[in-house]
């Protein structure tokens, strides 16, 4: 409890006294005599100071004044005498009476309602209503200021009984009723019954706002909406029913007996009880922080102590909420009361994380904008220990020692904390000033108003704060989040890394490196825990991901961390170069071929494979390397200190290598000849030479050395499919290198061989070898292919002896051929000749039609005339438009 109040005697009257109403600093008195007395009240009172009595009406009515209330606005003076309301202008010297209500006769009570309202244009106006209960009826009206009187704005009302109270509260009617209930009335005439008065038959009704009121229920105070709705379920207590209640914003002052009690709305709690008001039974709030109350004789002003004072004691009290609308209601400036408003709520804040309430306490944090590292301080095992002697981090005492439970509730309330403030400066990374006008509301998060060391702090140092310390969290709560969070993380690097590694956590520890760019510490715990048999990073295979992502920038690194794991599990180690993955696909292949021809050269036919075949690059150094790779494979499962592994495997090598020398159309055949052998794989070398066009002598391999006629035919086919697949240009072109006649030279090696073609071939003179003549088989070959062959090139070779009878069947095919090219070229000479004179024909058509251009012609774009020089284009609709406008026609 605190004094909020103090009360003071300011008159003591020989009348008795009926009724009060006051207005800025006058008081209004009726008498039982009916008499109207007004004071003037000083600012300043004391028990000593006596007050000014401006007006005195002896007269005034002759009968008791039961009511009066005042429209300061309008200068009105409203009262219920005799029966009837009477409406008296104060601004006159006695108080002259303006009218009466004639309607009105038998008025037992009445209410005003008095609303400031704003116009559209700015202009403010007082609107004035005004309820009389005249027996069982309500008589509604509204002051006419143009006419100075009150004008009916509604048709009566009718209630099941007198009213005993009446109360205007928005635009609804709160009536209570003696012995029976209180009943909500809107002016549609909807009746709302709310519950009975209790064992005191008399109502009370106290206007909190206009949508909240207050009703007496035996010695509580219930507080409730214009629906009808409690706004809080726990009720004021009185320590009996009062007389009188008044609401004083943020109290609610009631006369119990001869005393007055004080309460709060927020937790009921009783604030102040002000003892010895003799005989007290009449209440009027006058304006914020002053009350006067009345007995049959005596008044008394209670004054509201000094804001300041009562916001120091009620702080000392832990009421926060009620300082806060203390402060609120207070007359200091905007910018002074912002202030104070952000510290209570600040304290409020920590009070409730003292009391361990961290849902509420981080909640209020994220309300305030509090800067994140004062929050994180709360929590000492949190906040590393500084070691710059210029930052300054004391300990922050009074703070409740948390474990167990307490902690984990505490560090899951901090996690949701930052990860909201972390959201936002992530969604705004630009630093937000403060409002102009001092608020607080949506102030930037970054700004702290009692933090001294970091009130400056850039956004990305505020991250790292948030972010190393959401980490810390995690690792005592739920270490599952520990990895996302480090996938998109600013933590402070030392600190992160010292947390993990004291925790053990090494998968995250390399999450962390990676994030940070510290690939090589990252590698270089990933090769230590790859050898440890409990860790879970034991293997291989964390290390190939790591390195397959790192891309071509860390090459070098690559590198130099692959070749522990090539060592230890090569096929596996050769998806770091070989991964369907964008970033290794993208790696620098020379140098990956270059480091594995130096330190893995098992390794590299299978890296050229995948390269060649299934990436399918062009690049000429792959195709010669993975045949020079095949070569010598084949060269050393032939060699006499082959195992017999290695001479079961040449055979199949051996095979690859000659299908790829057929296939692959980007090896340089030069250089690979340069460095095959000349006493073997002379299939390989038949085939390159093939490549390079020298036809003859590959032939003459087949024929001489290998006596293999059908692989030579085979050749001959092979490489006339070839010609007849090219382009008209690389027919040209490969006829002159002499491709249309490799049928023509195998006729002539079966027919006479000799060894030139084998020494031009250059192989070794030891395995020469000489075929025997076979004019069957180059008959047979002649008349199997004789559309293939130039007729006349044949005849050259065969020998004079060759009856013409064997060749008649190679002839006629050769005639009919030579027909039939002849007829297919007359017929495409036709076709082309009808082509043209088709094109002619259009030509002409086209050059035949025009266009008379005069000055009456118009652009259906622009509708303007063409004039002498106006270009123009013509469509082939035959519309002419500007030739600016044909882009805007539609």
């Amino acid at each position: 409890m605190h004094d909020a109040y103090e009360a003071i005697t300011i008159l003591k009257l020989s009348v008795q006294i009926e009724s009060m109403a006051a207005y800025d600093d006058n008081l209004l008195i009726g008498t039982r005599e009916g008499h109207l007395l007004m004071y003037n009240v000083p600012p300043k009172l004391d028990d000593n100071h006596k007050l000014e009595l401006l007006r005195y009406s002896k007269n005034f009515s002759k009968k008791r004044i039961v009511q009066v209330d005042v429209v300061p606005d309008y200068n009105l003076l409203i009262l219920l005498t005799d029966s009837i309301v009477c409406v008296h202008d104060l601004s006159s010297p006695n108080i002259q009476q303006m009218c009466q209500l004639p309607k009105t006769r038998g008025a037992t009570l009445f209410a005003l309602d008095v609303q400031q309202t704003q116009s559209l244009t700015g202009e403010k106006n007082t609107v004035v209503r005004l309820c009389v209960a005249v027996k069982r009826k309500l008589q509604l009206y509204y002051w006419k200021g143009k006419e100075n009187q009150f004008k009916d704005f509604c048709n009566e009302l009718t209630v099941p009984d007198i009213p005993r109270e009446l109360s205007w509260c928005g635009e609804t009617l709160i009536l209570g009723f003696r012995g029976l209930s209180y009943t909500l009335l809107d002016f549609d005439r909807t009746s709302t019954e709310l519950f009975p008065t209790g064992k005191s038959p008399e109502p009370s009704i106290t206007k909190l706002s206009d949508s909240s009121f207050a009703l007496g229920k035996d010695s509580q105070s219930i507080i409730m909406n214009t629906k009808g709705e409690l706004i809080q379920h726990n009720s004021i207590k009185w320590s009996d029913s009062p007389s009188a209640i008044a609401w004083d914003d943020p109290y609610l002052l009631g006369i119990v007996h001869d005393t007055l009690e004080v309460y709060t709305l927020e937790g009921c709690l009783q604030i102040q009880t002000i003892p010895d008001l003799n005989k007290a039974r009449l209440i009027f709030r006058c304006k914020q922080g002053i009350v006067y109350i009345a007995s049959m004789s005596q008044v008394w002003c209670i004054r509201a102590v000094d804001v300041a004072q009562q916001i120091r004691t009620i702080l000392e009290q832990n009421q926060f909420q009620l300082a806060l609308k203390l402060t609120s209601l207070s007359d200091i400036t905007e910018e002074e009361k912002s202030k104070k408003i952000y510290n209570i709520q600040t304290l409020y804040a920590h009070h409730l994380f003292c009391n361990k309430k961290f849902q509420e306490a981080m909640e209020q944090f994220l309300k305030l904008g509090t800067d994140p590292y004062e929050v994180i301080r709360l929590f000492p095992d949190l906040v590393p220990q500084s070691t710059n002697a210029n930052e300054i981090n004391e300990p922050i005492t009074g703070l409740p020692k948390l474990e167990d439970r307490d902690l984990e509730n505490g560090l899951l309330a901090l996690i949701e904390f930052l990860t909201e403030v972390r959201h936002k400066l992530m969604g705004d990374t630009k630093t937000k000033e403060k409002d102009k006008n001092g608020k607080i509301g949506e102030r930037e998060l970054v700004q702290g108003e009692k933090t001294k060391n970091m009130t400056a702090v850039a956004t990305e140092q505020l991250l790292k704060i948030i972010d190393t310390t959401l980490l810390k969290c995690y690792l005592q709560t739920n270490d599952a989040l520990v990895a996302p969070l480090l996938r998109l993380n600013h933590c402070h690097l030392p600190e992160a890394e010292k947390t993990l590694l004291k925790h053990q956590k090494y998968p995250e520890l390399i999450i962390l490196y990676q994030t940070k760019g510290q690939h090589k510490k990252a590698l270089e715990l990933l090769e230590k825990q790859a050898r440890e048999s409990d860790s879970s990073l034991r293997g291989t295979e964390r290390t190939i991901q790591y390195l397959q992502h790192l891309g071509k920038d860390h090459i070098d690194l690559i590198l130099k961390f692959a070749g522990w794991v090539l060592e230890q599990d090569p096929e596996q180690g050769l998806r770091i170069f070989m991964e369907d993955v964008q970033e290794v696909e993208h790696l620098q292949r020379p140098k990956i071929l270059d480091y594995l021809l130096r330190c893995h050269k098992d390794l590299v036919i299978t890296y050229l494979e995948h390269v060649v075949h299934l990436w399918e690059d062009t690049n000429p150094l792959f195709h010669n390397v993975l045949v020079h790779q095949y070569k010598e494979k084949c060269l050393t499962s032939m060699s006499a200190d082959a195992t017999p592994a290695e001479k079961q495997n040449a055979q199949h090598i051996r095979q690859k290598l000659q299908q790829f020398l057929e296939k692959s159309q980007y090896y340089t055949p030069e250089t690979v000849l340069a460095h095959f052998p000349f006493d073997s794989l002379f299939e390989e070398r038949a085939i390159i030479l093939g490549r390079l066009g020298r036809h003859k002598q590959a032939i003459s391999i087949y024929m001489n050395l290998l006596n293999d006629i059908p692989r030579a035919i085979q050749y001959c086919n092979n490489v006339y499919a070839r010609f007849q697949n090219q382009t008209n240009a690389d027919k040209v072109k490969q006829q002159h290198d002499g491709v249309d006649e490799v049928y023509v030279t195998l006729i002539q090696q079966l027919l006479k061989p000799d060894n030139e073609g084998v020494l031009m071939a250059g192989c070794s003179s030891k395995i020469q070898k000489t075929a025997q003549p076979d004019l069957e088989t180059a008959l047979e070959l002649l008349e199997e292919h004789a559309s293939k062959i130039n007729p006349l090139k044949a005849l050259e070779v065969l020998p004079d002896s060759v009856p013409i009878g064997r060749i008649r069947h190679f002839l006629e095919a050769s005639l009919q051929n030579n027909l039939n090219e002849k007829r297919r070229t007359q017929v495409l000479k036709g076709l082309l000749y009808a082509e043209h004179l088709q094109v002619q024909e259009r030509r002409m058509h086209y050059e035949s039609q025009s266009v008379l251009m005069t000055e009456f012609n118009i652009c259906p774009v622009c509708k303007k005339r063409f004039g002498n020089q106006s270009a123009f284009a013509r469509y082939p609709n035959g519309d002419i438009v500007h030739y600016s406008c044909q882009d805007r026609r539609s």
